[in-house]
């Protein structure tokens, strides 16, 4: 049973790990021709539609009825928390030229998410969990490192968005994992999809924009919003409901790979080859964080 769970986890995380990966480049690919608010109002209203026909056939609906108020709070920070760090998010896909190196910045989450651990969850890590954290940040230094004698130029254009949001996700990641087994998966995607469809429609008059877009980006938006707001989502909450939240972190830190391919057969774009040597140093450093946690776990049970 628990190898049939486990099982079930893992192709979750893959499904996670693939529908993600398109998300950097769809989005990238509508980015370019909308302004971000444009961007967040089609994205999320597409995300929203895929998710309330998955929670109506689901019957998760009917759960909205029976929230306390504890979960109601909880399911109000997720949100305000998904804001903040998505906003962030699309703000560094827009601004980085390649979809790819953003997808290797991203995987600073997992090491946030260790080390908020530490302090929200009274975990502990290892000396692997360390040395993978280091390389990690290293790696993110490698790739957004620009070498200017000025400081408004020594870090790429962008890279502070994504680090910024990874760990806000951290934030929320910590946060559904302690309450994914009270929140079903279809809500807590439902729920995150509802405030950022929200906060794109608030500001859409805030910075003056229209609904008009061309047809291009309409269909890499509704292509991109079935793969991010709803599957990506829902399948990473899926998983973590089967398999620790380190253990989809390995599936997870490959993205960057997926990511680069995509971007090359899409947009005939390759990072530098600095970038891609510190695109591979950061998921060398995620799987020894996560090789790292798992020994401590093993241990734990032990006992």
């Amino acid at each position: 049973m628990l190898q049939k769970q486990a099982t079930h986890g893992y192709i979750w995380a893959f499904v996670a790990v693939l529908a993600m990966s398109n998300v950097y480049i769809f989005s990238k690919a509508a980015l370019n021709e909308v302004h971000l608010v444009q961007f967040g109002f089609y994205w999320f209203l597409f995300g929203l539609t895929w998710n309330l026909v998955f929670a109506l056939k689901t019957c998760k609906l009917s759960t909205f009825r029976n929230l306390r108020k504890k979960q109601l709070i909880i399911l109000m920070l997720i949100g305000i928390l998904e804001i903040s760090g998505t906003t962030l998010f699309f703000t560094g896909i827009s601004t980085i030229e390649n979809p790819s190196v953003a997808s290797f910045l991203a995987n600073m989450t997992p090491v946030f998410v260790t080390i908020l651990g530490v302090f929200v969850l009274s975990e502990r890590f290892n000396r692997i969990e360390v040395l993978g954290m280091i390389l990690t940040v290293g790696g993110a230094f490698i790739i957004s490192y620009r070498g200017s004698q000025s400081m408004q130029q020594l870090f790429l254009p962008g890279s502070e968005f994504i680090v910024a949001s990874s760990l806000i996700f951290a934030f929320s990641t910590i946060v559904v994992k302690k309450n994914v087994l009270k929140l079903p998966p279809a809500l807590l995607s439902l729920n995150r999809v509802i405030f950022l469809f929200i906060f794109s429609l608030a500001m859409l008059p805030v910075f003056n924009q229209s609904l008009h877009v061309s047809t291009s980006a309409l269909i890499n938006m509704g292509i991109g919003s079935v793969l991010g707001p709803f599957l990506a989502v829902l399948a990473s909450y899926n998983a973590l409901r089967y398999i620790e939240a380190a253990r989809a972190s390995i599936l997870g830190s490959s993205k960057g790979l997926f990511v680069l391919v995509g971007a090359y057969l899409y947009f005939n774009n390759i990072p530098e080859k600095i970038q891609i040597i510190g695109g591979i140093i950061t998921i060398a450093g995620v799987l020894m964080v996560t090789f790292g946690k798992m020994k401590l776990n093993r241990k734990k049970v032990g006992k």
